[in-house]
């Protein structure tokens, strides 16, 4: 076997305490933080002198989790454009399950969330949206209709 689990997805940030709250009120339980540097991190991650501040959340059911980190050195490069649309090569979102698609998503608009096109039905299966955190990247959620 190749693969045993896939252990986390990591997102660069700028305001690591405001995307910690935003991942708190969609659920997601903050694991821990840490600031992480020396010359084993430089050598795995190939930045000479980096110092990093991090923040694990897992979700509630415990499977999956975001790795956040804040680069103090290097400083953090933005990519261009900063809100690049769903079409831009590379990681871009990440997806959630909810049980109310409609409440989560005003829930994360008080921490400056916003739709990116519209909540759409999928058939009889699924609402879905894509929405853009003030970090530029989009979280999706999905809730699947019974």
């Amino acid at each position: 076997m190749a693969v045993k689990r896939m252990d986390n997805v990591g997102i660069v940030v700028e305001d690591l305490e405001a995307t910690i709250a935003l991942f708190t009120e969609l659920g997601l339980e903050l694991e821990g933080q840490m600031r992480v540097e020396g010359s084993w991190a430089d050598h795995v991650v190939g930045l000479e002198g980096m110092q990093v501040e991090m923040a694990m959340m897992k979700t509630p059911d415990g499977h999956s989790r975001l790795e956040l980190s804040r680069f103090i050195r290097p400083k953090v490069i933005h990519p261009e454009p900063k809100n690049a649309p769903a079409n831009t090569l590379g990681y871009l979102r990440v997806m959630f399950a909810v049980d109310d698609i409609k409440d989560t998503i005003t829930r994360l608009e008080t921490h400056g969330v916003k739709l990116v096109g519209k909540l759409e039905r999928y058939e009889d299966s699924y609402l879905l949206c894509y929405l853009r955190t003030p970090e530029g990247f989009i979280i999706a959620l999905a809730e699947e209709l019974k």
